[in-house]
């Protein structure tokens, strides 16, 4: 038990200082692009502060993977200069055991990686830019352009949107039949959104094409039957939305989507899967504690996982893209890189233990 505790409190330690360090280098080089603004906007050290805060959700789960790379190899070169990995090893703990013993480190920064990506950064990220808007100069202000997307089995082009979602302007509602043809269309300067109700359009004009006679019904008010929610809307008009697997998900079921099926299949599995490069990289730096110092061979060990954990990041992005675009399966897309370097190192600790 203590022995665990030991291996556990080492890898952990490390894992923590590094993602500490990390995260402080990119909250800072964040902050460099922004201060500027929001001081001349007049709020201050608080708004600073408030920016950073607003910021952190996203910039955990960017520092997740890599922090649990650099951390496992600074905890398992240490345990292996130490000669603490031959004497487990001489009591008959495996290597395999060893890192078994480092899990948990892992585990518990996938949790923090996928609560900050799917349950905190999406409530953040719209306070956020709703406040930057809020506290942008009139003069500088951009105004967003229209937006067309699914919903369901209408095309939808609206003008713009509320920063709660809950509001949108300049609606044009487009229904074609079985065969593509466009048989309705309908035109309203807003549609309000309520949890009991869902839309209502306001003041629409409904213009219904029937051959070649065309029929043009002005109504006060119009339920629209929709499965678009309030966060569809939101990240349909955010400058960089970023799907969770929940609008993934709503997008996949008839929501809101401007993109191809493609890119939220891949998004939705990328939500669960994301968590996992973490653990990929723990396993990556464990060949790290077999190493012999003595012989050079801890040097090229270190250097061989480091540059395998960055290899990871990019063909891991790379393989998504191609998911998202749809020249991939999702699911090869997303598991295809995990796999195959969760597989290499597994087979570097095989040859070195045995």
């Amino acid at each position: 038990m203590k022995i665990q505790l030991y291996v556990l409190r080492t890898v952990g330690t490390r894992v923590l200082g590094a993602a500490l360090i990390l995260f402080s280098i990119l909250q800072i080089l964040d902050l460099l692009e922004v201060t500027t603004d929001i001081l001349d906007r007049g709020l201050g050290t608080a708004g600073v502060l408030y920016y950073a805060a607003l910021r952190s959700p996203r910039l955990i789960e960017q520092v997740a993977p890599i922090a649990t790379l650099a951390g496992g190899l600074f905890a398992f070169s240490q345990l292996a200069r130490e000669s603490a990995i031959i004497a487990m090893r001489a009591t008959g703990i495996s290597a395999y055991r060893i890192v078994g013993m480092a899990l948990p480190v892992a585990l518990l920064v996938m949790a923090v990686d996928f609560g900050c990506a799917q349950l905190i950064a999406p409530r953040t990220d719209p306070v956020l830019a709703d406040w930057w808007q809020a506290t942008t100069p009139v003069a500088d202000r951009k105004v967003p352009g229209p937006r067309s997307f699914r919903a369901g089995d209408d095309l939808v082009i609206a003008g713009g949107a509320s920063a709660d979602g809950g509001v949108l302007k300049a609606v044009k509602v487009y229904r074609r039949d079985k065969v593509g043809r466009l048989v309705e269309r309908i035109e309203a300067p807003s549609a309000t959104y309520a949890r009991a109700s869902g839309w209502t359009l306001v003041n629409p004009v409904i213009v219904r094409f029937n051959g070649e006679q065309v029929n043009v019904t002005p109504a006060a008010r119009m339920g629209w039957p929709s499965p678009l929610h309030r966060q569809d809307v939101q990240a349909l008009f955010a400058d960089s939305p970023v799907p969770t697997a929940a609008t993934a998900r709503r997008a996949l079921l008839s929501g809101g989507g401007d993109r191809p099926s493609s890119f939220y299949e891949t998004r939705l599995l990328a939500a669960f899967a994301g968590p996992f490069a973490s653990l990929v990289m723990l396993l990556l730096s464990a060949p790290v504690a077999l190493a012999n110092f003595r012989s050079g061979q801890g040097a090229v060990l270190l250097t061989a996982g480091l540059a395998a954990g960055l290899v990871f990041l990019v063909v891991n992005g790379l393989l998504s893209a191609l998911g998202e675009g749809g020249s991939l399966s999702p699911a090869l897309a997303v598991w295809g890189g995990p796999t195959i370097f969760a597989a290499l190192a597994i087979y570097a600790l095989v040859v070195l233990e045995g």
